[in-house]
């Protein structure tokens, strides 16, 4: 699928944002709902009979809270939207495929960075090379780690399109991470909820 922002300059890129979120079947509501909602379920969660509680006995790593936030979100939209929605089942699949049109399709990504998400390498090499597409759409979530005061929170949920082009990957041959340029970050992913 072509780029949205094919050949068209940074100024113009919010409002064809703008324009995408508003077009998705999913409300930014909706996609707010079921973020905060299966991170409420999460802090909710005991394990061993339930008897065992996260966020008071167990304190999950980051990536663990970022895997079960991910699997979450997925399967909230997927039951208020059965006919509509699916989560992945092959590599080159989204992790929420839209079944009515696939450019919908989107992708999660978590971080417990203040503001900044990541990718790994995969994400900022060439496309061709990759099982599955980087460009599309994005829900990205920021939240906290557990700290011995304070539960954590969601701090920032942000929607909208990514490119392939757009993930820049660490120069160095061992590095394993993909980040997003500031301009990306501010006119190609907007802010739908902030605590």
């Amino acid at each position: 699928m072509d780029s949205p922002y094919a050949n068209q300059p940074i100024e113009n890129w919010l409002e064809i944002t703008k324009k995408l979120i508003k077009e998705h079947p999913l409300s930014t509501k909706e996609l707010i709902g079921a973020s905060l909602g299966a991170w409420k379920d999460i802090l909710k969660s005991g394990i061993g009979e339930e008897r065992f509680k996260i966020g008071k006995d167990i304190f999950p790593a980051p990536q663990i809270m970022g895997y079960l936030l991910h699997e979450l979100i997925s399967l909230k939209i997927i039951d208020d939207f059965p006919k509509y929605w699916r989560k992945e089942k092959t590599v080159s699949d989204k992790d929420i495929v839209c079944l009515k049109d696939i450019k919908y399709s989107i992708e999660i990504k978590t971080s417990s960075n203040k503001n900044r998400i990541f990718g790994n390498r995969s994400y900022g090499q060439n496309a061709e090379v990759s099982k599955k597409s980087k460009s599309g759409y994005y829900l990205a979530i920021n939240f906290e780690k557990f700290s011995e005061s304070q539960k954590p929170k969601i701090r920032l949920i942000r929607f909208g399109w990514i490119d392939h082009s757009d993930w820049i990957s660490q120069k160095a041959a061992t590095g394993q991470q993909a980040r997003l340029s500031p301009e990306t970050r501010k006119y190609k992913l907007i802010e739908i909820y902030r605590d």
